[in-house]
């Protein structure tokens, strides 16, 4: 009996620890920020650099769009990053998973990118979609959208609260919407 337990115990471990259990895209931390903008101010004592006027920031398979981007660098080298849009649209973020033919993208009227903890927040009106294999599987929007990367986590507020809401100008009412698809089985047969 408790060797049954134990080989259950192991096999769910790994389950858990397993590659095919790891969604996010765990290399994108360690890429260089690759960015194009129309102009750029920089200043050094600060260790900020603000990019205006169709900004592409690309860093592994992370891909954002905006109009605005300021970007500051901390003691330690992580990287922390703040899109803003023209006024009226919004601003875009795509990512690869692990999981072959995995990907999300969204849309937030801002978004800030955290080196550190390697996670991404879409602030105001945000949408976030899961696709597998090209097909749209998941969507959910709120007003506050975090994605962890490390973790694969997703949190989703209708609300956005303290100093987002206050500083943002954002539309701050809203409620959380999530579609989920079940996930099909590879090798189940139509």
């Amino acid at each position: 009996m408790k060797l049954s337990l134990l080989f259950r115990c192991l096999w769910v471990s790994s389950l858990l620890l397993s590659p095919s259990t790891v969604l996010a895209e765990k290399a994108d931390k360690d890429k260089p920020l690759n960015i194009e903008a129309d102009k750029l101010d920089y200043d050094d004592l600060k260790q900020l650099s603000i990019f205006v006027g169709r900004v592409s920031l690309i860093k592994g398979s992370i891909d954002m769009r905006a109009e605005r981007l300021e970007v500051r660098q901390d003691a330690d080298g992580f990287q922390f990053a703040v899109l803003s849009p023209k006024p009226g649209d919004r601003v875009s973020y795509r990512q690869k998973r692990d999981i072959k033919g995995e990907s999300v993208e969204g849309l937030a009227q801002k978004i800030e990118y955290d080196g550190r903890e390697d996670k991404v927040i879409l602030l105001g009106n945000a949408e976030l979609r899961r696709y597998r294999g090209g097909v749209l599987s998941d969507e959910m929007s709120g007003q506050r959208i975090v994605y962890e990367n490390l973790t694969d986590r997703f949190s989703v507020d209708g609300r956005l609260s303290g100093a987002n809401a206050a500083s943002s100008g954002l539309n701050t009412g809203a409620r959380v919407k999530v579609i989920i698809n079940p996930a099909k089985n590879p090798e189940a047969k139509p």
